[in-house]
C-alpha cells in the first residue's frame, strides 16, 4: 500500500465521518432541511440495511460482509503495490467508504444518511465514495480487455 492509497483511504474515512458527526449534533432523526426545495435536502436517517435501505436489519451480516471486503481489499493492495493509478484510486474510495459505513455499523448499529436527493433514497459520503469506486473498477477492469 503506498501514500496515495493510504491518504484517499484515510481522507475518504474521515470526511465521510465528519459530515456524519456535523450532522447528528444538528439535526434529530428523520429531520429534513431543504437545501434546494424539492431537488436537494439534508435528512438524518438511521439505515440498518445495505445501500438504499434494501435488507433492512441485516447490521451483523453487513459487519461481516464488510469485515470481508476490508480484508481482501488490502491483502490485494499490499500484494500488488503496483497497479494503475485508477485502479488504485477504485479500490482506495471503495476501501474509505466501507471503513465509514463499518465504522457506523459497529459504534451504533446502523449507518448514517443524510444526503437527499428527493428521486433517490437519502445517502452519504461513503455511499458515493464506494459508488465512485465501483464506476472506477468496473471502467479499469474493461480498459485492460
Amino acid at each position: 500500500m503506498n501514500i496515495f492509497t493510504g491518504s484517499l483511504v484515510i481522507f475518504i474515512f474521515f470526511l465521510d465521518q465528519i459530515s456524519k458527526f456535523f450532522i447528528l449534533r444538528n439535526l434529530d432523526i428523520n429531520e429534513s432541511v431543504p437545501v434546494i426545495r424539492n431537488i436537494f435536502h439534508v435528512t438524518l436517517v438511521q439505515n440498518t440495511g445495505a445501500a438504499f435501505g434494501i435488507f433492512k436489519s441485516g447490521t451483523l451480516f453487513f459487519i461481516v460482509i464488510s469485515i470481508l471486503a476490508v480484508g481482501a481489499i488490502t491483502v490485494h493492495l499490499i500484494r500488488k503495490p503496483n497497479i494503475s493509478l485508477l485502479l488504485n484510486a477504485a479500490l482506495s474510495l471503495i476501501l474509505g467508504g466501507v471503513l465509514g459505513n463499518l465504522f457506523d455499523r459497529v459504534r451504533l448499529g446502523y449507518v448514517i444518511d443524510f444526503l437527499d436527493f428527493r428521486v433517490w433514497p437519502v445517502f452519504n459520503v461513503a455511499d458515493s465514495a464506494i459508488t465512485i469506486g465501483v464506476i472506477l473498477l468496473i471502467f479499469s477492469l474493461l480498459r485492460k480487455k
